[in-house]
């Protein structure tokens, strides 16, 4: 039971932080949170030790859990691991038609998206699409947390429009060369993608 409600607790969190209810410095109420969701402080501490682990959280003596800041080496280490990762998943995997369809919709999604929080939210979704046939239930939960810490880089840093409209141009480079079987040349210009992001925020890191 400990382990379900360690869960719940996990899910509920990464939920406010995909909607932007939860911002890096940000410290975390374990009381409010156990009378949210009506379970005791201990899986709300488990569930926050697992979020540590994965550098999503810190914990602060005297302070408790925080949200964890963002800042330059994380973000070029996490988006190079990130791109090999991604890469690695794509050349193992097989996309039906099916599969492609759900990319090409995603990838209008995130061309259509009418504010920074939707479109970064369809951006994350374009690349699970892009991973989610490799099964390797392992590496899918390192990717997962990966992805939820990459998440505080794109929301604060990918509002550019600009930026996205090249970003985009690759999307449908790498759904081309899918659909044309050339699995290859979709994650070299899935890596390019990448690298791109990671280049862009670590500009934007070190402005601030």
């Amino acid at each position: 039971m400990s382990i379900i409600l360690r869960d719940k607790v996990r899910e509920h969190l990464l939920r406010q932080m995909q909607k932007g209810d939860l911002q890096p410095g940000q410290g975390i109420n374990l009381a409010a949170l156990s009378r949210k969701l009506k379970v005791s402080v201990t899986p709300i501490r488990e569930a926050l030790t697992q979020l540590q682990q994965a550098h999503i959280v810190r914990a602060i003596p005297n302070r408790g859990f925080v949200i964890a800041a963002v800042n330059p080496e994380e973000a070029k280490n996490l988006y190079e691991l990130v791109a090999h990762l991604e890469v690695l998943a794509l050349e193992e995997s097989t996309f039906s038609e099916a599969a492609i369809a759900k990319l090409k919709k995603q990838r209008n999604d995130i061309a259509n998206a009418v504010n920074a929080l939707e479109r970064v939210n369809a951006y994350m979704e374009f690349h699970r699409l892009l991973t989610c046939n490799y099964k390797n239930p392992v590496f899918q939960q390192i990717l997962k947390d990966l992805k939820t810490r990459v998440f505080f880089y794109e929301r604060a840093f990918m509002s550019n429009d600009s930026f996205h409209y090249n970003s985009n141009d690759q999307h449908d480079a790498i759904v081309s060369a899918i659909e044309d079987d050339n699995i290859p040349s979709a994650a070299l210009v899935l890596k390019m993608n990448l690298m791109l992001v990671k280049s862009y925020i670590e500009k934007q890191l070190v402005v601030l």
